[in-house]
């Protein structure tokens, strides 16, 4: 769901999504990355020339656009002229469920000099959950679109629409369930070759589901090295009352006596205290330096915790004894909830409480959704949020 913005063209497609983002609830709003946050995982992502780089939800795919330009910036000097052809002819490609975002993609990226007009577009299009994997990636950035259930539309020959729900029965999912985000994680984690890194934006639910949620979180412990959790700010998605996290992590291989590939898990509070808008106080990349410095991309075996208690080491015996292995962990604590001196301007107080009752409503339609219910708009409801 990465959003293009790189160079006048790129910006100009991006400034067309943004515009239509703030137009509606829907539409742009679904694949909308902040830049900012995009640029902060690459950089510590550090992409390669070797690297094979696909995001399987790309939307206009700003996340690959930026990887290109990493690339380009710190290993431009030393490629072969082999290496530079290959970063445009199939090394970093995307898919993209919706036809005409996934024009938008092929257009952005062809603005940016990755692929060649005359050539197979670098973007597929279609549902990437509907099979396995066709090819293996050493490196995934994503940020698969949000919604709790995964559903296609049908429409019938009355012109009425109806959605149903998907299951998908895939051997290489260990679990089985309807959470659309859950699934794309389960994706991403087949996607990656051995060895192979991924930085992935996900909701508070993927961390915290029972279930089949349980499951995919043991397994990811086990087999994959989970390193860095970064907890998100609320306000900085188009999508209302969204609470994420980017989870970054490696496939390995098996190791002896079944020795779990993750040892530690060192999670970024980077949502407490943390207050930002879309237009009054946008997340900026220099919001995200503290993260970038602690996470150490060049050597993170010397990592420390923070002085500020931001940044906090978890050991896999704390996180896999919690109860359904909840790797929602948090442990600061608001500094306005005791500091009558650093209350919020009114205007944000509205806006988190806004944000607050639109995810307790999301969540109690999808919840609604399973049990076979009918979700009406509730215009009580409605009322109530606009007041706010």
């Amino acid at each position: 769901m990465g959003a293009g913005g790189y160079g006048p063209q790129g910006r100009r497609v991006r400034g067309l999504l943004a515009k239509g983002a703030e137009d509606t609830k829907t539409g742009a709003g679904q694949y909308f990355t902040p830049r900012s946050l995009i640029d902060a995982m690459v950089q510590v992502m550090q992409p390669g020339p070797k690297d094979r780089i696909t995001d399987p939800a790309c939307g206009t795919a700003g996340f690959l656009i930026a990887a290109h330009s990493y690339i380009r910036e710190h290993h431009l000097k030393g490629l072969s002229r082999e290496q530079r052809l290959a970063l445009g002819q199939g090394t970093i490609w995307g898919n993209e469920l919706v036809p005409g975002t996934a024009r938008l993609a092929a257009m952005n990226m062809l603005l940016h000099g990755i692929g060649e007009a005359g050539g197979e577009s670098l973007i597929t299009t279609g549902d990437a959950l509907a099979s396995a994997p066709s090819r293996r990636a050493s490196l995934v950035l994503a940020n698969p679109p949000f919604g709790k259930k995964s559903a296609i539309t049908i429409v019938g020959t009355d012109g009425k629409s109806d959605r149903e729900d998907i299951t998908y029965d895939r051997t290489d999912f260990r679990a089985t369930t309807t959470n659309k985000q859950l699934n794309f994680l389960q994706y991403i984690m087949s996607l990656l070759e051995m060895d192979g890194r991924a930085a992935v934006v996900l909701p508070d639910n993927v961390l915290s589901e029972g279930g089949a949620g349980e499951k995919i979180r043991r397994r990811l412990l086990q087999e994959f090295n989970l390193h860095t959790i970064l907890r998100l700010p609320t306000g900085i998605f188009y999508a209302d009352g969204v609470k994420a996290n980017v989870l970054f992590f490696e496939k390995k291989p098996p190791r002896a006596d079944d020795v779990p590939n993750t040892s530690e898990v060192w999670v970024y509070d980077f949502r407490t205290g943390m207050h930002f808008t879309l237009k009054q106080r946008p997340l900026r990349l220099v919001d995200l330096a503290d993260f970038i410095e602690a996470y150490k991309a060049d050597d993170r075996s010397a990592r420390k915790e923070t002085e500020d208690g931001r940044f906090k080491r978890f050991t896999y015996e704390e996180l896999i004894a919690r109860d359904k292995v909840n790797l929602d962990v948090t442990w600061l604590k608001d500094p306005a909830l005791d500091d009558a001196d650093s209350l919020l301007p009114p205007e944000v107080i509205a806006q988190e409480i806004v944000e607050d009752l639109q995810a307790a409503l999301a969540e109690f339609e999808a919840i609604a959704e399973a049990l076979g219910g009918e979700v009406k708009p509730d215009v009580a409801a409605e009322e109530v949020i606009a007041e706010a």
